[in-house]
């Protein structure tokens, strides 16, 4: 038995960021019973051992090597230097911190995280940036943006769209790629865990962001009503990805995932 567990929607809420009910107790059950786990989050506004810190300042108890996000696999995926930052203010300073050049005009790649307000104009220059011949990089795939009690498109919605009025493929960093999830399973196996897909459940709020994919490399997959998905009814078009369905991380003891 071993997991991956989201953050945003799963562990904290989307408005206060406070530890949703049960979350610090589900992680102290792993922890005092030696479960192999990892705490795998989208987040692209802060630096990696900023964000893992915040969380333990919250009351929780996530050692180094149980955590991951795309910060920290970016450079398996991003090969230039010269890219064009898409996002919230925090993620392009995040961004430069890490030594990326930002290029308006002529960049290798366009780079695209979360934020609520792109606006028609944020899309017309990704699509001319892109039909310019930079490559589409997607910080992750998440299919909503909860926000402000609000659900905006996610990453992985934009990515699809400038698929399709260009023609060009796209990659993507975090959830719910591979690439992440391999990556994910490499700490695991730090752990004394075997490199098995299909020994591993993923818990999270994202059905179509994190779970279908999850589900397609052999996991076994809990939704969690708790963040961007709020009612069994708006994945019914999915539910064959889903082994588990319950109200948040608190109900899952003694949930059985299908085999």
């Amino acid at each position: 038995m071993s997991y991956f567990i989201d953050v945003q929607g799963t562990l904290i809420d989307d408005v206060q960021k406070k530890p949703i009910k049960g979350a610090i107790e589900f992680i102290d059950a792993l922890n005092r019973a030696n479960i192999p786990y990892v705490v795998i989050t989208n987040n692209t506004k802060i630096p990696s051992q900023e964000f893992h810190d915040f969380l333990n300042h919250l009351g929780f108890s996530i050692p180094q090597g149980h955590y991951l996000d795309p910060f920290m696999a970016l450079e398996k995926v991003l090969h230039v230097k010269a890219i064009r930052s898409f996002g919230a203010q925090e993620f392009v300073d995040v961004m430069e911190k890490l030594g990326y050049e930002q290029d308006a005009k002529n960049p290798e790649a366009i780079v695209i995280a979360s934020k609520k307000d792109f606006d028609a104009n944020d899309y017309a220059s990704m699509i001319e940036l892109v039909l310019g011949g930079a490559k589409i990089v997607g910080m992750h795939a998440t299919s909503i943006y909860a926000k402000d009690k609000r659900r905006f498109p996610g990453v992985g919605a934009i990515l699809q769209m400038l698929s399709y009025a260009t023609g060009a493929e796209y990659s993507v960093v975090g959830k719910p790629s591979t690439l992440f999830y391999t990556e994910a399973l490499k700490l695991l196996e730090a752990q004394g865990f075997t490199k098995d897909f299909e020994a591993v459940t993923i818990i999270s709020d994202d059905a179509i962001g994190d779970l279908i994919g999850a589900k397609a490399l052999g996991m076994k997959t809990i939704l969690v009503l708790s963040g961007k998905c709020q009612r069994e009814e708006e994945v019914l078009h999915v539910k064959e990805s889903l082994d588990a369905v319950v109200a948040d991380i608190g109900q899952i003891k003694g949930v059985t995932c299908k085999q």
